[in-house]
């Protein structure tokens, strides 16, 4: 059925673009989280590192306490999760989003406070976070927006 007639409203073709879209970006995190916690040097060292700096970063990151490690993994596993639930058309994608929006913050609470080796100085002032958390808050915003419409199950 469909809205005009009572039934569920149509999944509109918007969902799917942004839903898909979601997958890749969040995908990468979760392929960048995976790769540094198994110290895959290899994976650094593509994007741009040489394998001092590299070493240097996995140690760093290595050393980090554990809430900061935690916030990291749920920034990376709840955006994941969001997007595979809004592509589900699941309601449960907001909550997903919104702890990913949580760990995002965590994550950017330990950076704003970490000693960072001389080499990795420029991780602390990168802009990056603050685009990751723009995105998480989009990803947020989009899916309580398909939710009020009816969309979200």
């Amino acid at each position: 059925m469909n809205s005009r007639l009572g039934g569920p409203p149509k999944t509109p073709w918007h969902l799917w673009v942004v839903g898909a879209i979601a997958v890749f970006w969040n995908a990468f995190g979760a392929t960048d989280y995976t790769m540094t916690q198994l110290g895959n040097i290899e994976w650094i060292t593509s994007m741009g590192f040489d394998e001092a700096t590299a070493k240097t970063m996995l140690d760093f990151l290595g050393a980090a306490p554990a809430w900061a490690d935690a916030a990291w993994a749920l920034g990376v596993w709840g955006g994941l999760a969001g997007a595979f639930l809004l592509l589900a058309r699941s309601r449960f994608a907001i909550f997903a989003f919104a702890a990913s929006i949580v760990g995002v913050i965590g994550s950017m609470v330990y950076q704003a406070g970490a000693d960072y080796p001389p080499e990795l100085a420029e991780m602390g002032n990168s802009p990056m976070m603050y685009i990751v958390l723009s995105i998480a808050v989009l990803l947020l915003a989009y899916s309580v927006w398909v939710q009020r419409s009816g969309v979200l199950k």
